[in-house]
């Protein structure tokens, strides 16, 4: 992802939600006990109302992309055989990061962007941890358990910087978040020394996700897309979670919901819609400027749903399922169907000069991004929605891989993966 314009946006042409309002969802959180309240279906008024929500009394553990039930589920669909979890079981199993056989390649200072690049080892790395984690979790397999801690603990020992140019900002947050569900899934394993990585996390990922989502690189709020703020957003999530930390999670919620820059939901989905068809539709930030990091967006704002959801915040719902609509936009578009687009304008630069995108970009449109099973099991399965162009998109490309499977480059990695094995429902 490269740096480029930012973003600005008027609010008008919302319509009605037209799909079943959610009921509204209670579960203890965690071993605190306490019923979580959770405001489902939100009217737009609340997002420039102060948050309602708190962080959890007691933090979920294991709790960010795949709390017990995720991974339980996983397990014991794997064991018996079952499809479509064994189809994405063998994608994990077949995938040479998941190997227990990986060596890790840490440094002490990561760079991305500018001079010296070498954050493609930070990420093949941190995929290898995610993977062998997740073999370990579902098959018990120790020499999977033991690397993934091997990884992670040769990382948290050595790395003390990253840096680059503005793009620094997005190794913070992309690989900030996905280093914390690598750890939280070795959390009380062995050996783990979970102390000095949380130290590594909070020290070096922390303050860089920080310094963009309260200064945004001394650019105008709206300069840059909407993905840069959601995995800044997703990093100090995780973080929170991770570290028990409640008011870094609060500062994760409070953006989702009330945020001045574009990772925030209302900017992020501008302008809503009902199709011939009767759904509702949501614009994406990014879609006039191209189809994969549009798809990217769905990637990001899912794993920040869905790292909430465990920790008993639905996100996923708010302001009336205003991110399902985006999702159902998304994927309508990228099937090869005709959606509608409002003329996009938004401030660039230190000054907010003014720029517009008048139509929907068909740059990568069709990108196979493993996206979609974490929005299709939770809307339509967990919620019982219509959400056929999800669906649609979802069955095209399962079973989902992760990273290794899309490619070599950056935005093969952008995302975990593996939706088919740890949602399917």
């Amino acid at each position: 992802m490269s740096r480029e314009n930012p973003h600005k946006h008027s609010y008008a042409h919302q319509v009605h939600d037209n799909q079943p309002k959610l009921s509204r969802r209670g579960l203890l959180r965690s071993a605190g006990g306490l019923t979580a309240a959770l405001a489902v279906g939100a009217s737009a008024a609340a997002l420039t109302a102060p948050a309602a929500e708190a962080a959890p009394a007691t933090f979920t553990h294991p709790g960010m992309l795949h709390a017990y039930g995720e991974l339980n589920r996983a397990k014991v669909r794997v064991a018996a055989g079952d499809d479509p979890w064994l189809s994405g079981w063998n994608r994990l199993t077949a995938n040479s990061h998941s190997a227990s056989t990986w060596t890790a390649r840490p440094q002490a200072t990561i760079v991305r962007g500018g001079t010296g690049e070498n954050y493609n080892l930070l990420y093949n790395d941190i995929h290898a941890a995610y993977q062998n984690a997740l073999r370990w979790k579902i098959a018990g397999t120790t020499a999977n358990g033991d690397r993934a801690v091997a990884i992670l603990n040769a990382w948290s020992s050595t790395l003390t910087n990253v840096t680059g140019n503005a793009d620094r900002f997005l190794a913070a947050g992309i690989y900030g978040y996905q280093f914390a569900n690598a750890a939280e899934l070795m959390r009380g394993y062995s050996g783990f020394d979970l102390g000095r990585f949380k130290t590594m996390m909070l020290d070096v990922f922390y303050p860089l996700n920080n310094q963009f989502l309260t200064g945004h690189n001394d650019a105008c709020i709206t300069n840059y897309w909407s993905n840069w703020d959601l995995c800044n957003m997703n990093s100090i999530l995780a973080i929170g979670i991770l570290c028990d930390d409640a008011a870094k999670y609060d500062q994760a919620v409070n953006y989702f919901k009330t945020g001045a820059g574009n990772g925030s939901l209302a900017h992020a989905v501008p302008y809503l819609y009902t199709d011939s068809a009767g759904y509702a539709l949501g614009q994406w930030q990014e879609s006039g400027r191209d189809q994969g990091h549009t798809m990217m967006g769905m990637g990001q704002m899912g794993a920040f749903c869905e790292m909430a959801w465990s920790q008993g915040d639905d996100l996923y719902g708010y302001d009336s399922n205003r991110f399902m609509k985006a999702a159902q936009y998304v994927a309508k578009y990228n099937l090869g169907n005709d959606v509608p687009f409002t003329t996009y304008t938004w401030g660039t630069g230190q000054n907010c000069s003014q720029s517009s995108q008048t139509v929907i970009s068909s740059v990568n449109r069709g990108q196979v991004r493993p996206v979609w099973d974490i929005l299709y099991y939770h809307y339509a399965k967990r919620r019982g929605l219509s959400v056929p162009y999800i669906q649609a998109m979802a069955e095209s490309i399962r079973p989902e891989g992760g990273g290794g499977d899309y490619g070599t480059t950056s935005g093969g990695f952008d995302q975990l993966g593996f939706g088919t094995v740890m949602y399917a429902k």
